[in-house]
């Protein structure tokens, strides 16, 4: 499961096309705000925490930095792989995503074959290739 965190009704609806185009197996959980987000994130048991995050910057309640700094706090989430994707090319935006903990900063394609790209690289990386972190109950 990927948990995607993201206000934008288009944007979750293109982005679940891209993952349904692109053959991505992974179940995406869709929170519209970063408090949606820590609610999931927190009643998540070891084994139900996702593969990864795709986090939004701006979010309604708190953003996506906020949020991200918030799960870098948690001893269950510091390890969870977060992938910011979001619109943002400010400098201050990547920096301070990297500075909090962020694993990966990528800007939201101008359209649906591109994100289709992106999608296969994070399925390929994120959910095939890369091994994560061990988790203990």
């Amino acid at each position: 499961m990927i948990l995607h965190v993201e206000d934008n009704p288009d944007d979750i609806v293109l982005t679940a096309l891209a993952f349904r185009k692109a053959c991505v197996a992974a179940k995406l959980e869709v929170a519209t705000d970063g408090d949606k987000a820590k609610a999931v994130l927190t009643n998540a048991t070891p084994t139900q925490l996702p593969a990864c995050v795709l986090l939004d910057i701006k979010l309604p309640s708190i953003s996506g930095l906020e949020l991200l700094e918030w799960m870098r706090q948690q001893p269950n989430l510091r390890r969870l792989p977060v992938i910011m994707l979001t619109s943002s090319l400010l400098a201050g935006d990547i920096n301070k995503a990297y500075d909090l903990g962020a694993n990966s900063y990528l800007i939201k394609p101008p359209n649906l074959d591109a994100l289709i790209a992106v999608v296969k690289t994070i399925d390929l990386y994120w959910l095939r290739t890369n091994t994560a972190p061990v988790t203990t109950p």
